[in-house]
């Protein structure tokens, strides 16, 4: 079988066998861009941003701790600059004084500076609360995000918010696409900095300062958001990323010049890999460590040897959170081990840092195949994060535990929540008889990789390598090619590592044609013995080494 055969097998298997929907998805045009005046409320913000505009009203965005927060907020600064905007500035809230979102608090904190008008990212639409503390401060807000919304809406100026349309036209969506010709928003899975990049569209059309097609420059910090904050790479996003990676390989930004340095990500071969598991810890390290502001100093950096301090200054916060990161999960497993019956994970310490026990609840989810709660204890509150797969929802768990909780909420796959340090035990016992109530089944096997296609490891060449590289960038809904080999004959078995967790096989088809196989944190199974026949999934990429080029495949599964 040709490369471009099985290159042909994997486009039909994602659904891209029509000539014309192949086309616009292997070479998204930037014109495929969407009517920004088709969210709800864009016509509203646009309107009190440009009567602010004329009267030079002094303006807060109101940011976000994470990475698509922190790109949305920059991609503001910039673009109101370039509007003509002179009061304009950022405020970026600490995870571990005002935590997620806004706040009453900070809200009274941003009125004292004199500001008239709130622009939230990337949050704002659940917070009635702190927005009618803004409106009796005498501040308008505008809320621009893209996380749940309530029935009724906070009482802003506006609420940009894709989630909305689907709120109230459900039948006209499926997984977030429109199904129908309806004259409403064809995609609503953009992320916090995708809506802000829309109202940056919408308010060409009404101010001066930022001439078609130069609001290209900011696809860059577009691209770094949307992969880190994990939407799905389809329709708009993937454009995005597309020519945002070709933007950021150019970017005229010191600290994204800086971060890729120390990242030791060449600017020429950056790609969405780069972002999501280079640039983007990175960044994510300050506000899990200290504060996002070292960020977002960092991102609206013009002096170059600033840039780089702030740059370097993350990437040492990366390898301390790297540390800690390490010895959370070493402790976490530890009580899971404990906790073998229980159908979700729910774990907790005093000795933990809640802005990384997201991330040691993904590990310990992956390890285990449950959903996984891992919680800080903080004298008689406790917050943590949660991660889950398949048919559970973190946060439709959460309500069901309402009553025994402090706050919570989130995505299905990915939530937070704030309890009494006393009701944890009841917390367990709530979620995980949920859990039960809901008679799921086989939900391990949804973690399994499935093969776009099958073939034989003589088939797996360069060539191929090079014609997968069309279907990049790679992230949620777009993955990387899986694919499946059988009746495999284990010629070699390596451990590598300090401690042999990670492995390299050498396998050889029954045409004595042979190639190697790498796997990191290896899991027992992947530990087989010399003349075992074995099929693998995998991912096949080009390993240099010494000068050398070969095909090598990273592997997801083996079975025997």
């Amino acid at each position: 079988m040709t490369a471009r055969k099985i290159f042909d097998e994997i486009l039909k298997a994602r659904g891209l066998d029509d000539k014309s929907k192949r086309e616009s998805f292997l070479n998204p045009a930037y014109e495929m861009k969407h009517d920004p005046f088709l969210l709800p409320d864009m016509e509203n913000a646009v309107q009190r941003l440009v009567g602010a505009h004329k009267i030079q009203e002094q303006i807060t965005i109101y940011g976000d701790y994470d990475i698509d927060g922190l790109t949305a907020t920059t991609l503001l600064l910039d673009a109101f600059q370039s509007f003509g905007f002179k009061h304009v500035d950022a405020f970026i809230p600490n995870r571990f004084i005002e935590g997620y979102g806004m706040t009453v608090e900070a809200v009274e904190r941003i009125a004292a500076t004199g500001t008239k008008l709130i622009l939230t990212v990337d949050c704002g639409s659940l917070s009635h609360e702190p927005i009618a503390r803004a409106k009796e401060l005498g501040m308008d807000v505008i809320v621009t995000d893209h996380h749940n919304v309530a029935p009724e809406q906070p009482p802003a100026v506006a609420v940009i918010n894709p989630k909305r349309l689907l709120q109230d036209n459900p039948n006209e969506y499926e997984n977030l696409q429109l199904l129908t010709d309806a004259r409403l928003y064809p995609f609503l899975d953009l992320p916090g900095v995708g809506v802000a990049f829309k109202l940056v569209q919408a308010m060409q059309t009404r101010l001066k300062g930022l001439e078609p097609g130069q609001e290209k420059w900011l696809l860059d910090l577009v691209a770094l958001g949307t992969v880190c904050d994990v939407v799905t790479l389809v329709d708009e996003n993937r454009m995005h990323v597309y020519w945002g990676l070709k933007v950021l390989a150019k970017t005229r930004r010191p600290g994204l010049k800086a971060l890729m340095a120390v990242s030791r990500v060449v600017p020429e071969n950056v790609n969405a890999k780069s972002l999501g598991f280079a640039l983007g810890p990175r960044m994510n390290a300050a506000g899990r460590l200290e504060t996002a502001q070292i960020a977002l100093d960092m991102l609206t950096a013009k002096d170059g040897m600033i840039a780089l301090e702030k740059a370097q200054q993350l990437d040492i916060m990366n390898t301390e959170r790297r540390a800690e990161q390490d010895k959370i999960y070493k402790a976490a497993m530890k009580q899971a081990e404990a906790m073998a019956d229980d159908d979700v994970l729910i774990v907790s310490s005093p000795d933990w840092n809640h802005g990384i026990v997201g991330i040691v609840a993904a590990k310990l989810l992956e390890k285990y195949k449950k959903p996984t709660f891992v919680l800080q204890e903080m004298d008689d509150e406790s917050k943590g994060s949660a991660r889950s797969y398949g048919d559970f929802s973190a946060a439709d768990a959460i309500r069901a535990a309402e009553d025994i909780i402090t706050k919570g909420g989130g995505h299905k796959l990915a939530a937070g929540v704030t309890l009494p340090t006393k009701n944890i035990q009841a917390f367990r016992k709530r979620i995980n008889r949920y859990y039960q109530d809901l008679q799921l089944k086989n939900q391990a096997k949804l973690l399994l990789p499935k093969a776009d296609t099958l073939a034989e490891i003589s088939h797996v060449t360069e060539e191929l390598v090079g014609l997968l590289a069309a279907l990049e960038p790679y992230g949620n809904g777009n993955t990387q090619p899986i694919i499946q080999t059988d009746k495999l004959e284990v010629v070699h078995v390596r451990k590598m590592g300090a401690d042999g967790q990670h492995i390299k096989l050498e396998l050889r088809s029954s045409g004595s044609k042979s190639m190697h196989f790498i796997a990191f944190n290896a899991p027992e199974h992947y530990f087989v013995e010399t003349g075992q026949v074995i099929s693998v999934w995998y991912q096949p990429d080009i390993n240099e080494w010494q000068g050398r080029r070969s095909v090598e495949g990273y592997i997801l599964n083996i079975t025997s």
